[in-house]
C-alpha cells in the first residue's frame, strides 16, 4: 500500500474518492436536524397521531439506535413504537450503514497511501476522475429517480435487504408513517444534490492540483512515464 502504482492503483483511487465523498455527502442527513425538518415537510405528525414531542421522543431513539446501537424499542406512552419486524428492518438498515464506514475508512486508507505515490500528477487525475464519475452517475440516477422513484427505491432495496423485508402498510406500520414517501423523496434529491456539490469541488481542486504538478516538473513529459511496475 506504500505506492500504488499503474492503472489498477488509479482505478481504487477513483474508487476510493468516489466512496469517501458518497459517505461524507450521507451524514447531514441522519441528523436529527435535518431529519425533523423534513418529517415536519412530510406531515409525519398527520401519518402517525403522534403529537411534536412524541414524534421527537420516536424519532431521535430510532436515529440514536440508528447510529449507536440498540434494539429499535423505543416506547411511546407504554407503547412500542415499532413492531418485531419494524424493527428488524432497522437492524438491517443499520448494517449497511456499518458496511458504508467501513468501506469508507478503508478508502480513507486507500487514499492516504495514494498521497504517497511518486507520480502525484496521475493520483490527482484518478481522483479528478472519481469525482466526476460519481457526478455523472449521481445525475443519471437522479433523472432517474425523477421519472421512477418508486421503481428505483424497489431496486435499491431489493439490493441490500432481504427479500419482502422491507415492504410496510403506511395505514398500519409506523415506520412509513415516521418516514413518509415525501421524507424518502425530498431527502433523496438533497443527498444527491449534496453528493454532486462535493464531487465537483473535489474534481475542480484536484484538477488544479494535478495541473500545477506537472507544470512543476523540472520537464512535464516525465508525468507521462509510468512508475516502476506499472
Amino acid at each position: 500500500m506504500n505506492d500504488l502504482g499503474g492503472r489498477g492503483g488509479s482505478l481504487l483511487t477513483a474508487t476510493a474518492t468516489a466512496i469517501v465523498i458518497v459517505a461524507i455527502g450521507i451524514v447531514p442527513f441522519l441528523t436529527p436536524q435535518w431529519v425533523a425538518f423534513e418529517q415536519g415537510r412530510a406531515e409525519a405528525t398527520a401519518w402517525t397521531g403522534f403529537s411534536s414531542q412524541q414524534l421527537r421522543t420516536a424519532t431521535d431513539a430510532i436515529l440514536s439506535d440508528l447510529m449507536f446501537g440498540g434494539d429499535f424499542a423505543v416506547q411511546v406512552d407504554g407503547t412500542p413504537v415499532l413492531k418485531e419486524r419494524e424493527q428488524a428492518h432497522m437492524s438491517d438498515v443499520r448494517t449497511v450503514f456499518r458496511g458504508l464506514w467501513v468501506l469508507a475508512l478503508a478508502s480513507v486508507i486507500v487514499l492516504i497511501a495514494a498521497s504517497r505515490r511518486r507520480d502525484r500528477a496521475r493520483t490527482w487525475r484518478a481522483i479528478r476522475g472519481g469525482a466526476v464519475g460519481l457526478t455523472l452517475g449521481t445525475i443519471v440516477l437522479g433523472v432517474v429517480g425523477l421519472v421512477a422513484f418508486d421503481q428505483l427505491f424497489s431496486v435499491f432495496h431489493e439490493i441490500f435487504f432481504p427479500a419482502g423485508s422491507y415492504l410496510f402498510d403506511p395505514a398500519t406500520d409506523r415506520l412509513v408513517q415516521l418516514f413518509p414517501f415525501r421524507f424518502w423523496d425530498e431527502t433523496s434529491m438533497a443527498v444527491g444534490a449534496t453528493i454532486i456539490a462535493i464531487a465537483l469541488i473535489v474534481a475542480f481542486i484536484a484538477g488544479r492540483r494535478a495541473a500545477r504538478t506537472v507544470a512543476a516538473l523540472p520537464n512535464p513529459d516525465l508525468a507521462a512515464v509510468p512508475e516502476p511496475g506499472s
